[in-house]
């Protein structure tokens, strides 16, 4: 039989047993009530009757009319409830005194006689009546205590059958549980030859079939999954033996698992005396391993010589998770084991080389290139002098044309040139104690006739004693005026323009500058420093190379500054960067 049909077959034996007991209780309390409500009926009714004569027979004197009239009403009252064996002579004496007593009041004599007679004959009907209730309450105490015992017994079963279905009931259900969480502890071990065996054929019987014949194919499963295992983790080290990129894992404690022989030629060690070893161990003898195992947060590329070549590597590192018994789907280290991790050194030579290439190549160029161009300018002037012949009007807009572009040439080749110097590491700075005002205003100053064709306000605030920046003046004004620039460029005419320098801290001071333009979405924000990154939907009547605020983001931080932006669409920008004060 099914556990279902089990619950349904004791639930329902234990209900019945409750509504035979409770109907049977139902039954005798209503026979109970009827047996009370029979003596009511039947016998206290006489009991006022004879009563009722009693109280008049008993008061002094003969009773007046009235009080006749109260005996005869209950002498028939009496008559028509006679319930009892022996009431109805008692009764019929009654009224055949009171019918005399009633023609004999003149006679005092015989009256009295009769009175006497008429209470005996009231006492016998309350007698009559008393000995009939206290036999039928000893009837009804006699079913009472019958029914007491049989609704007990059934109660007492009810108990005993629940107690035992609460003793029993449990065990059944939870041995085969305990039993199968066992089995499922014993496989969670690999051990797949545990089998389990229930002795009636219900859910559990069902449950251990299943739970054999995954036991069974997890068996067989494993068995034909090692030799797998085995060519996969052969195929693996095969790959990571020979990669170009070096590679050294560690397990869970950080002992060093493997080393592959790129890894090997960089540490400059042999296999041998790296493997088992700790990673402090290791590092404290090797300074390339010190730097790998230490440098977590910011990681610049390796400049390594591999095989005597100057080669570079970027390091990253990867962890490796297991999962945790309680979290059998763990996907990260939050639901699961970290079991070990390992340092991937990627060889970058190729790209470091291309990149080379292409800096040196747009250096190159923009250095060829500013030659001619200053040639054209040179060219140009001599063309709107009047000493070499006049110009036509036409003639004159197309030499300002030119040197429009010749310009947009200029200021892009400077910025290539900027940038290669920069990506070259050949960045010449010169600092020195400059005072704020003389950067600002020679920066305001070169930017005034560009602005003052926009009829643009620069408003300065800049306070005189204001303590002097370590900085090279020459590259600071030149990001000013990059801020500048692009200010007027976006800002609508006679609008105006915030150039601000103050006091940031103790030790640096903030130059910032402030136009009232659309302003830059939030999402582009962090990418306005990238270099030839122009934001999306800008107004394409605005030149720029996208190149001017990353060579300023190069130009701060090389002075050991930072730059940054705020923006708001409808409410403008400010851009801005600190420089430390002079500690001279």
């Amino acid at each position: 039989m099914t556990i279902k049909n089990n619950l349904r077959a004791g639930i329902g034996f234990l209900f019945l047993i409750s509504l035979l007991s409770s109907a049977l209780a139902a039954y005798y309390i209503y026979r109970l009530s009827n047996d009370a409500k029979a003596i009511l009926r039947n016998n206290y009714s006489s009991l006022v009757f004879a009563k009722n004569i009693n109280q008049v027979l008993d008061l002094p004197g003969f009773p007046d009319e009235n009080q006749l009239k109260i005996i005869e009403n209950n002498i028939k009252g009496e008559e028509a409830d006679i319930t009892e064996p022996g009431e109805k002579a008692f009764a019929d004496s009654l009224n055949a005194d009171f019918r005399r007593f009633r023609v004999s009041l003149s006679n005092p004599a015989l009256a009295a006689a009769l009175r006497i007679k008429m209470q005996k004959s009231a006492y016998g009907v309350m007698e009559v009546n008393m000995n009939a209730m206290e036999n039928k309450n000893k009837r009804a105490e006699n079913k009472a205590n019958l029914a007491i015992l049989i609704v007990a017994f059934i109660s007492s079963i009810c108990l005993i059958i629940a107690f035992l279905f609460l003793l029993i009931f449990p065990n059944y259900v939870t041995k085969p549980i305990n039993d199968l969480i066992a089995g499922i502890k014993e496989i969670a071990n690999k051990n797949y030859n545990k089998r389990l065996s229930f002795t009636y054929k219900n859910e559990f019987w069902d449950l251990a079939e299943a739970f054999n014949q995954m036991a069974a194919r997890l068996f067989v499963y494993e068995n034909n999954s090692q030799a797998k295992i085995t060519h996969e983790k052969l195929r693996v080290e095969t790959i990571v033996r020979n990669v170009t990129d070096a590679i050294i894992g560690f397990d869970e404690n950080g002992i060093v698992a493997f080393v592959n022989p790129i890894a090997v030629k960089l540490l400059g060690i042999d296999e041998k005396d790296i493997i088992g070893s700790s990673a402090q161990q290791a590092a404290a003898d090797n300074d390339l391993f010190f730097k790998l195992i230490n440098e977590f947060e910011h990681f610049d590329d390796l400049k390594l010589y591999l095989d005597g070549k100057e080669s570079y590597f970027i390091r990253e590192l990867f962890e490796i998770y297991a999962p945790e018994d309680g979290h059998l789907w763990g996907k990260n280290e939050d639901e699961s084991k970290r079991i070990g991790y390992f340092i991937f050194l990627k060889n970058i030579t190729r790209f470091h080389k291309l990149d080379e290439a292409k800096t040196n190549f747009i250096a190159t160029i923009s250095h060829e290139l500013k030659t001619p161009i200053s040639s054209l300018k040179m060219s140009l002037k001599l063309m709107e002098d009047k000493r070499y012949g006049t110009i036509t009007n036409f003639q004159k807009e197309l030499i300002n044309n030119i040197n429009d572009d010749s310009d947009r040439l200029l200021k892009i080749t400077s910025e290539l040139l900027d940038m290669g110097q920069v990506e070259t590491g050949k960045l010449l700075l010169n600092f020195g104690n400059t005072n704020p005002q003389n950067i600002i205003k020679y920066a305001c100053e070169t930017i005034r006739f560009i602005a003052e064709q926009k009829e643009i306000t620069l408003n300065l605030k800049c306070p005189k004693n204001l303590t002097d920046v370590w900085a090279d003046p020459d590259k600071t004004a030149w990001v000013l005026i990059n801020f500048l620039t692009n200010a007027i460029k976006y800002s609508s005419k006679k609008s105006t323009i915030d150039v601000t320098v103050k006091k940031h801290s103790s030790a640096k001071i903030e130059f910032s500058v402030k136009d009232h333009g659309k302003g830059i979405e939030e999402i582009y924000l962090p990418r306005i420093f990238e270099r030839y990154f122009k934001v999306p939907g800008s107004d394409f009547a605005v030149s720029g190379t996208g190149l001017g605020l990353a060579i300023a983001k190069d130009f701060i931080e090389a002075q050991g500054g930072e730059i940054g932006v705020e923006s708001k669409i409808g409410e403008g920008s400010r851009f801005y960067f600190l420089l430390p004060v002079s500690l001279i």
